[in-house]
């Protein structure tokens, strides 16, 4: 899938840069072009992409302090000089529009549900979302900024592709690093899907295409990807355990959204040697992944590459029924109900009839 990236706050713009270098380093020729939008002047200096400050006339570089609805304004003000920057980038020769964003923040969970309905109403391509959720300690404000966006952006784009920060992050890791390796982690999952059909080394009994991936998120709403590899025998009869295995570890313990396997659409790309891979042990896991999604709309095919390695990309469409996003969505609603609870006035502890107002 010929693709075009548009970063948008801080999280979006790292991992925007995250996927366009794996791209890049792997030779796929996926991702035709990359942007980076954002209301920081600072969050945009240190990336190697082409960036568009927004809202200078109202923040004035600064950011938009976790205010997702300035961070709505200010894109909705501004959003015609985006567009004009994204222009020469989405060419004939691309197939999807990508919006990266993290839900937490102002600017991106604000601007980027603007940019997707703006970008659906110019472009004939698909428009997707890439959604970072918000850990549960990234506080109130955080919740229910991320609540508000995924409500908006599952209406506009044509899927959303979630990313749960809480799945990802190791415990004692620092932030930072915490970060980079979550980017890292996804920017490979959404690299190879972008990848697959493309990058073809050798050939595929079935390779999955672009259309394979467009179908199986035209299911809509919320979206999560997976991905597993192992070590494979030279026999393709010896790799049916390793080709369902794969498959299995990228969808029990490998998906953007843990837990998330109650799907309306699925695809499944075995990537590896050719000769390597066994045609029974895809068949299988393609039979397994449908029982465990409870979908009829299961594909499956290959992505061929030049490796000693057997791997399992996996796609889940329409995921917004499953326990994860449900308990994601009772702390952003839980969230919106401690924010509305009446905070007490400091004035009031000191009213009392001994002591005098002074003015």
């Amino acid at each position: 899938m010929k693709a075009v990236l548009l970063g948008v706050g801080q999280a979006g713009g790292k991992l925007t840069t995250a996927l366009a270098q794996f791209d890049a380093d792997a030779g796929y020729g996926a991702v035709l072009d990359a942007l980076a939008v954002n209301t920081a002047a600072a969050d945009l200096d240190p990336l190697p992409l082409e960036t568009v400050l927004v809202g200078q006339s109202r923040v004035n570089g600064h950011g938009v302090g976790g205010d997702n609805e300035l961070g709505a304004e200010v894109m909705d003000e501004d959003v015609v000089e985006v567009l004009d920057a994204l222009a020469p980038k989405v060419t004939a020769a691309a197939e999807a529009v990508f919006v990266v964003a993290g839900l937490g923040g102002g600017t991106g969970s604000g601007g980027a549900p603007v940019l997707v309905r703006e970008l659906n109403r110019v472009y004939d391509v698909p428009v997707y979302a890439v959604g970072i959720l918000p850990g549960r300690d990234e506080g109130t404000m955080y919740q229910v900024n991320a609540g508000r966006s995924l409500k908006t952006l599952v209406r506009e784009a044509d899927a959303t592709i979630l990313l749960d920060n809480d799945a990802w992050r190791s415990a004692g890791e620092s932030v930072e690093g915490g970060y980079e390796a979550i980017n890292a982690s996804m920017a490979k999952r959404i690299g190879l899907l972008l990848a697959a059909g493309e990058a073809v080394e050798g050939v595929g009994e079935s390779v999955v295409d672009t259309s394979e991936v467009i179908n199986t998120l035209r299911a809509g709403g919320m979206a999560a990807v997976g991905f597993a590899s192992a070590p494979a025998a030279e026999d393709p009869q010896e790799n049916v355990t390793t080709v369902t295995s794969a498959v299995r570890s990228a969808v029990m313990t490998g998906l953007s959204l843990p837990s998330a396997t109650d799907a309306d659409a699925a695809l499944v790309a075995v990537a590896g040697d050719p000769d390597r891979i066994s045609r029974k042990g895809a068949e299988k896991a393609r039979k397994w992944l449908q029982e465990e999604t409870g979908s009829m709309q299961v594909r499956g095919g290959d992505f061929p590459l030049d490796s000693d390695r057997i791997a399992a990309l996996v796609l889940l469409a329409g995921v917004e029924r499953s326990q994860r996003v449900e308990a994601f969505l009772e702390r952003a609603r839980q969230a919106v109900r401690d924010e509305r609870e009446e905070t007490p006035d400091p004035a009031a502890a000191f009213e009392n009839d001994e002591l005098d107002d002074l003015l």
